[in-house]
């Protein structure tokens, strides 16, 4: 089968439909293939409502007691009903699905299947499919596919679409023998079936382990191949000893740590050295990694050279750059900085273009607008990315391409064991900020269930009263703009009538539009709003120093790390912070789980502890979402097989390290082919 076989030249996807796959990022058959379940429904006996609990996804076989009511939202279409069996009465709720309207009749049997939660005292089931009896006995015992859906891309849409490419598929197996023998891998055509339709549980962990192997194994290779042609290059930028960093060092209202200093010394050692610098900036939330960065920056613009810092969001980049000019202006530095982000005027762009580009602007801080093709630089020395994972090894890579080689620096909160850091980060040299400023206070955590939300409403009313604000996060229960929004929605609604009407409440989900998040987030930094109701898009570096607590809806739905790092959303400032943990779920290990971050605010000893509680047994438990930008991989849960994958490259390499032996061709050939594919998407 031809590889980039486009999405269209398969049966009933036409030209509308191809746009719609687009969206999700499929473009050719080989995307679809490559575009893996994020969980799988299992189809088990119907419940009795009274047996059924909150935060459990169940059946249950039950009568509609009267025809379905609609109401609108917020543009949002929301149905609700009810239904009853012999032990007890369920509410049901959907949204954006008007035909269930006329389609369900009062007094009818159904089976109805979702997600329950609760809400004012009382279980209801969100989003519930709809079977009849005869449906719901064909599914019984099966594991369907449940996909990361968008607007107008359907389950059936995709279902039908992937059994399609999967009749289609010819793909020969490109790993070489001796590395599936050696680490126990099934064949990859075997993988890419069993991931989308599994047999058994047992065939879904083969199939797992495969393609979590390969995806580490070619962002691995990727990493080796870097390194190489670096260790190559000699810098056109080697610098002078600098004086404006000293000054500044000097001038700070506070003391550099001494984790600071040894890593500002190793980044002065380096820029002034010959060799083209690439080092990671390790350090937990708080511990001053941005000033470090800064005097990097400074110490490029004396040299005359420009230095780039790219954040993964337009807040971030905007807090960067107030913090850069308010060091250049208190220090009477002469040295223009300029910033670049997605959502400015056509004409404030074109003017950071020409300041770029004619070398009058020495630091340059943005978003991914820095890598588009407009952007010119005069002679970009240096090249910063903050927060890594967010980023993805390819886009610090297309940034690092727009000057002649210039040095890398990349900083990641992202708390991540030595060890394992050490293999991901494997074309950077590793420092390490392990000190968080003295006078910085502990955050106080506690791990409750949904029995204490009333009590930390007033204990949020009373730090608001206090003058501070506070972050509530809600998760994502379903991939779906619908769910999702409405999830922050309802709860800012509902917090409305909780808490007193002085206090300002405010909702922020990712399907917002780029400049409303950003108004959001500035009236927030303003203190207009003291109580943001907002998913997982705060979770990168916004800093609110009067932000005093962070509440976790459903804690136990998130990775111990990205918990961390919601955690270091607030204490920022000089007042006592506070993180609360609410868990929907009960059991022990989840308990065992979430009691980690109840005694330690270490991100390391949070991310060893993790690590050593989850292994290959959690297949499709908690992921750390959006950890260094994986499909299937999850660098805890995996542990195991990526020190497989580290030890197979190392020795691949080490035997054919330009993969020209006969067994390593197709090998070469994916692996050429995944580049040119990661390059074009990023315009290059």
């Amino acid at each position: 089968m031809n590889a980039e076989r486009k999405i269209e030249t398969l049966k009933g996807i036409g030209e509308k439909t191809k746009l719609v796959f687009q969206k999700a990022g499929i473009y050719t058959v080989d995307d679809l293939l490559e575009y893996y379940p994020r969980g799988y429904e299992f189809y088990q006996e119907p419940k009795q409502i009274s047996g059924i609990e909150e935060g459990e996804c169940a059946a249950v076989r039950a009568v509609l007691e009267e025809g379905v009511s609609g109401r609108y939202i917020r543009s949002m279409n929301i149905l609700t009903a009810a239904c009853r069996d012999e032990t007890g009465k369920l509410s049901l709720t959907w949204y954006n699905m008007p035909y269930l309207r006329y389609s369900l009749k009062a007094g009818a049997l159904y089976i109805f299947r979702g997600r329950i939660k609760k809400k004012n005292y009382r279980l209801l089931m969100e989003q519930p499919a709809v079977f009849r009896e005869d449906q719901y006995a064909s599914l019984s015992g099966r594991m369907l596919p449940q996909y990361p859906l968008v607007k107008g891309l359907t389950k059936n849409m995709l279902s039908k679409a992937m059994l399609q490419a999967l009749a289609l598929e010819e793909k020969k197996e490109y790993l070489p023998e001796w590395i599936r023998r050696s680490c126990g891998l099934c064949e990859y055509g075997f993988a890419v079936r069993q991931i989308h339709f599994p047999d058994s549980q047992e065939t879904l962990a083969l199939a797992r382990k495969r393609l979590v192997f390969d995806e580490f194994f070619f962002f691995l290779l990727y990493l080796r191949s870097l390194r190489q042609d670096r260790e190559k290059d000699r810098t056109g930028f080697s610098m002078k000893p600098a004086q404006s960093p000293e000054d500044v060092i000097r001038s700070l209202p506070y003391e550099l740590t001494g984790a600071q200093k040894n890593v500002w010394e190793t980044l002065r050692r380096e820029l002034e050295g010959k060799e083209v610098m690439a080092r990671l900036i390790q350090g937990d939330v708080g511990s001053g990694k941005t000033i470090v960065a800064v005097l990097a920056l400074l110490m490029t613009a004396e040299n005359g050279y420009q230095g780039a810092l790219m954040a993964p969001t337009e807040v971030l980049a905007i807090q960067h750059y107030q913090t850069v000019c308010q060091i250049l202006e208190q220090n009477h530095l002469p040295w223009k900085a300029v910033i670049l982000t997605g959502s400015m005027l056509a004409a404030e762009k074109r003017e950071a273009y020409r300041q770029i580009r004619e070398g009058e602007a020495s630091i340059i801080v943005g978003t991914h607008a820095l890598i588009q093709d407009r952007v010119e630089y005069r002679n970009l020395a240096l090249v910063i990315t903050d927060e890594q994972h967010r980023f993805g090894v390819r886009q610090r890579e297309a940034l690092a391409r727009k000057g002649r080689m210039p040095h890398t620096i990349v900083m990641s909160a992202t708390p991540i064991p030595r060890t394992l850091a050490v293999i991901l980060y494997g074309d950077l040299e590793l420092s390490v900020i392990d000190e968080l400023p003295a006078d910085r206070l502990p955050i106080k955590n506690c791990v409750v269930d949904t029995s204490y939300r009333k009590t930390a409403y007033r204990f949020i009313a009373k730090q608001v009263a206090m003058g501070h604000q506070a972050y509530i996060i809600c998760p994502m229960v379903e991939e779906s703009e619908a769910v999702e929004a409405e999830n922050v929605i309802e709860y800012a609604q509902m917090l409305e009538e909780e808490l007193p009407a002085w206090i300002h409440v405010e909702y922020l989900h990712g399907k917002m539009k780029p400049a409303e998040k950003n108004s959001i987030m500035e009236r927030f930094l303003k203190n207009e709003i003291q109580v943001l109701v907002s998913t997982t898009v705060v979770e990168v570096g916004v800093n609110v120093p009067n932000a005093t607590v962070m509440m976790v809806e459903n804690s136990e739905r998130f990775g111990l790390a990205q918990l961390h790092q919601l955690r270091g959303r607030v204490g920022r400032g000089d007042a006592q912070s506070y993180c609360i943990f609410v868990h929907a779920a009960d059991g022990e290990q989840i308990r065992e789980r979430l009691d980690i971050l109840s005694h330690s605010n270490d991100g390391f000893e949070i991310a060893n502890r993790d690590m050593q509680l989850r292994g290959p047994g959690d297949l499709l438990g908690v992921r750390q979402s959006g950890m260094m930008d994986f499909a299937l991989a999850d660098i805890y849960a995996d542990v195991d097989i990526l020190r497989q994958v580290n030890e197979a490259v190392k020795r691949l390499l080490e035997e054919d390290r330009d993969l020209e032996k006969e067994e390593n061709l197709q090998l070469k050939a994916r692996f050429e082919r995944m580049r040119r594919k990661q390059t074009d998407s990023l315009n290059l």
